[in-house]
């Protein structure tokens, strides 16, 4: 069997865990009209990878069996449209509060960020804390890269992915708030040249890098 087909019917028993809550292997084998050992062989795999979880359920005839269901993990396999959710509020707070409220929207979220990120970026030194801030926008799936320019001593900062491009192309204020939250959580000066909400692959801030402006400016 083809890796596509594999593919396929493990998408095609989470649907059908999706459409009826639970069931049984010989009730999945039945509805899909293929055999119980294949079916348990894609059961053992998503168990494996923490998207479907077993019960032993006791019969009033016959042996005890297991009945297959999806775990809070699996529900990032189905569609989500979180982002039209959030602009429709934002559009609708808009029109009934005017623009000054989305503004003062993003500016409490990024207070309650920075609050939040300070408590866990703690590094002693700018590069440590960098790494810090990057591990937080992983957990959060910005997908971070970072280096140290050789030549300057600034940083690097890249994000392949931002969760929240859908709103910060209609908002821009997000991407302010974003901008000014490193700043505070770095204590340094931070700029971005390249922006996914418009339009470019990845989102990149330099993180300026005092020391070496102190190298720069002492004379000797």
């Amino acid at each position: 069997m083809s890796k596509a087909r594999n593919s396929s019917t493990r998408n095609q028993i989470l649907h059908l865990l999706k459409l009826h809550g639970s069931l049984t292997v010989s009730e999945m084998a039945a509805k899909l009209q293929i055999t119980e050992m294949a079916i348990r062989r894609h059961l053992s795999t998503l168990e494996r990878d923490n998207l479907i979880e077993s019960t032993m359920v006791r019969q009033s005839m016959g042996r005890p069996t297991n009945v297959y269901s999806l775990t809070e993990e699996s529900d990032h396999m189905f569609p989500r449209h979180y982002s039209d959710f959030a602009l429709d509020f934002l559009q609708d707070l808009e029109d009934l509060e005017g623009k000054d409220k989305i503004k003062s929207l993003f500016e409490r979220r990024e207070q309650r960020l920075s609050d939040k990120y300070s408590k866990h970026i703690k590094g002693t030194t700018l590069e440590k804390k960098i790494d810090q801030l990057a591990q937080i926008q992983n957990e959060k799936g910005y997908m971070v890269e970072w280096e140290q320019d050789p030549k300057s001593g600034d940083y690097i900062f890249k994000e392949y992915n931002c969760p929240i491009s859908q709103v910060a192309k209609e908002y821009n204020h997000a991407c302010e708030c974003e901008l000014s939250l490193f700043k505070k959580v770095l204590d340094t000066e931070v700029e971005q040249n390249e922006c996914i909400a418009q339009g470019e692959d990845k989102c990149v801030y330099v993180i300026k890098n005092p020391e070496s402006e102190s190298e720069e400016s002492d004379p000797s």
